[in-house]
């Protein structure tokens, strides 16, 4: 089973619009902002400025502090604005100068006439790369919308999927009021990391908020408090709830491993009978406990296979021990 998505489209103009913490200020190069931000890696152009751009690699977002523009202000003036020139043919997303430092003419010239937009940042440039980084890494993560429930059930994030009213929104009230936490309720948001690990979160818009039949939409933060939510979490098991008349033959003993691809990641599934007296919040629990012990290197199901096997073995040694005598 799989669900799949794609990558966002992200442009300068957003990372300037969008990422408010980054305190980013245009300082010229305007109609360049149209211009993509392909990789989530920024850059530090270093030597480009003195002509050896081998390195650099256009759409991708770079950095000018301290040391490149004391290094430019050490040029004679023709010099400087063959290297801001030769650096800017690269077809760079955008320079982002840092620590509030002063711009030299030639930079603000060179941006405005090529187009690279010249942005500016009062971080210094660890902090500033750091973020630029984590921002344009969120947002350029493939992405997916998925119909189910997820929870944090003992620090282990539950994907709960299954028909429409087979009872996932049920059993994720009963985990909040036993104090687990709720993620996303109805549609759950996924995106896929430079690690390829899945983190979901829910849409804005209905963010907090849970559909229980019978009684409404209800806020579950409101409700329960804040220690009842939380605004994302890693997905490390799906959990897929189904009828129990609709069910296959139901693995009994634990040693049918399965997955749930999402974004091309495989996730490890189970698949749960439902019928009228399982309690299914009880059974995500028990499920996230035995996740911890298997993370742990302890798997119950495949210990007790080897001791059979082993007490099988055995048996027929004694058999065999017996037959010869």
């Amino acid at each position: 089973m799989s669900d799949g998505g794609l990558a966002t489209t992200l442009t300068v103009r957003s990372l300037l619009s969008e990422a408010a913490g980054l305190r980013l200020v245009l300082l010229a190069g305007e109609s360049g902002l149209g211009r993509r931000v392909t990789f989530h890696r920024v850059q530090k152009p270093g030597l480009a400025l003195a002509g050896f751009v081998r390195q650099v690699q256009p759409e991708r977002v770079q950095i000018l502090g301290a040391t490149e523009l004391a290094y430019l202000a050490s040029l004679p003036v023709e010099e400087a604005r063959h290297g801001i020139e030769t650096f800017m043919a690269l077809e760079p997303a955008c320079i982002v100068v840092t620590k509030g430092l002063d711009v030299p003419p030639e930079l603000f010239e060179a941006a405005d006439r090529l187009g690279v937009p010249l942005l500016r940042t009062p971080l210094r440039s660890s902090v500033a790369i750091q973020s630029i980084q984590t921002y344009i890494e969120r947002e350029l993560s493939p992405t997916a919308s998925i119909h189910g429930v997820l929870m944090d059930v003992l620090g282990v994030g539950i994907l709960l999927l299954g028909k429409s009213g087979i009872g996932k929104s049920e059993a994720a009230l009963e985990l909040v009021m036993r104090g687990h936490r709720m993620v996303a309720d109805d549609l759950v948001e996924v995106r896929r990391s430079a690690h390829d690990m899945l983190v979901g979160w829910s849409a804005e818009l209905i963010k907090h908020h849970m559909e229980v039949r019978g009684i409404g939409i209800i806020n579950i933060k409101d409700m329960f408090g804040v220690a009842s939510v939380r605004d994302e979490k890693r997905v490390e098991l799906v959990m897929e709830l189904v009828r129990w008349e609709e069910s296959e033959a139901a693995d009994r003993v634990g040693l049918d491993d399965q997955t749930y691809s999402i974004l091309d990641v495989p996730v490890p599934m189970l698949r749960i009978p439902v019928s009228p007296g399982r309690n299914v919040s009880s059974l995500v629990e028990v499920a996230a406990r035995n996740r911890l012990l298997q993370v742990r290197g302890h798997h119950a199901a495949r210990e007790f296979q080897e001791r059979l096997d082993q007490a099988l073995a055995e048996a027929r040694q004694r058999r065999f021990r017996g037959d010869v005598e």
